[in-house]
């Protein structure tokens, strides 16, 4: 093997590099943009063939502008979270014929900047962008030569197309169900508080309650998110309140959690005490004894909507930026309500 032939192919970042230009203006540059300058475009044109940079088979095959391919950029591989959405875009995408490569960054952003310039050199006709919370991430720039749009985690640029779920509007919906049931001593367990999700949950709670002139029997109960906190903020909130008739949790994870102790006490569920969760997890709330009502985020629905957020902005139909928050739902089952 000839020493020639044993390096690696040039890359996009090698042109851009070379041509003292953002990987965006070197993409833009070769795919013959009109928004890039006359002189800049020689240049890129120049450091292309500096580098002996050539086109892979995909851009080879571009017809109108477009390869028929969407990236998936995520931190939550393996969260319950990013499934859900990902079988919602492939429904949209594959409907459409598109095809999807998943890059999983692993919540580190060096790596997350490597699948990104991977996916541009693939020209990807677009980007999805999908968190692992509902906190606001990093902005990946305005100087992508593709559409982004940002799935459960917003951007925190309001000049970019996000949507999440209404966590708020969740939180209200769960309390009034709560309420529809007759209850009136409610109590909140939720997770981590560092979470906006934790966070706007109360809000929308407190709202709802504020509306039938009621509050919370006590302060929010707030920790991690599982059924051991679940099982030991209801030990103290059942000792503390033993009034409570109905626990709002943050997830289905702290509900099961708190199904377990009023077991234990010997609270019946729903009779006496009625549990809500928050995620509709199929795994966990139809396999509870009693089933748990929850509130469904919508997450395949939301997976959807990106998808076909990226379709209308190749046709030219931008959609408006900023944080877009999609409807949820309550799912109804034995937790809350005696089916006889």
């Amino acid at each position: 093997m000839t020493a020639k032939s044993s390096k690696r192919a040039a890359t996009l970042s090698d042109v851009s590099e070379r041509a003292g230009v953002s990987l965006a203006t070197a993409s833009k540059a070769l795919n013959g943009r009109s928004d890039v300058a006359a002189r800049t475009r020689e240049r890129v044109l120049q450091a292309a063939e500096e580098v002996g940079f050539t086109p892979n088979a995909v851009a080879r095959g571009l017809t109108a502008g477009r390869t028929g391919t969407v990236g998936l950029l995520t931190s939550d591989l393996d969260g319950r979270f990013m499934i859900p959405i990902l079988m919602g875009a492939e429904d949209a995408l594959g409907a459409g014929k598109i095809d999807v490569f998943l890059c999983d960054a692993r919540g580190d952003s060096v790596r997350e900047q490597h699948h990104l310039r991977a996916l541009l050199s693939r020209r990807v006709d677009g980007i999805i962008v999908v968190g692992d919370t509902t906190n606001p991430r990093t902005s990946l720039g305005h100087e992508l030569p593709v559409p982004v749009v940002y799935a459960y985690a917003p951007s925190d640029d309001a000049r970019d197309l996000s949507l999440t779920p209404d966590n708020v509007a969740g939180g209200r919906q769960a309390i009034e169900h709560l309420l529809a049931c007759g209850r009136t001593r409610i109590a909140h367990i939720g997770g981590d508080p560092s979470y906006a999700a934790t966070r706007d949950r109360i809000v929308g709670a407190e709202q709802a309650l504020a509306a039938a002139g009621l509050e919370l029997v006590a302060p929010p109960m707030l920790s991690e998110w599982s059924e051991r906190w679940g099982r030991s903020a209801a030990a103290l909130l059942f000792e503390r309140h033993p009034e409570v008739d109905a626990v709002f949790c943050g997830s289905d994870q702290v509900a099961r959690g708190v199904l377990d102790t009023a077991r234990d006490v010997g609270r019946r569920v729903p009779e006496d005490v009625a549990v809500m969760g928050y995620d509709n997890w199929s795994l966990l709330a139809e396999n509870a004894r009693p089933e748990l009502s929850s509130v469904d985020a919508g997450l395949q629905t939301l997976g959807r909507a990106a998808a076909q957020f990226i379709f209308d902005a190749l046709d030219d139909r931008d959609a408006a930026p900023g944080v877009h928050r999609l409807p949820v739902s309550t799912v109804i089952r034995g937790s809350t309500v005696a089916f006889r």
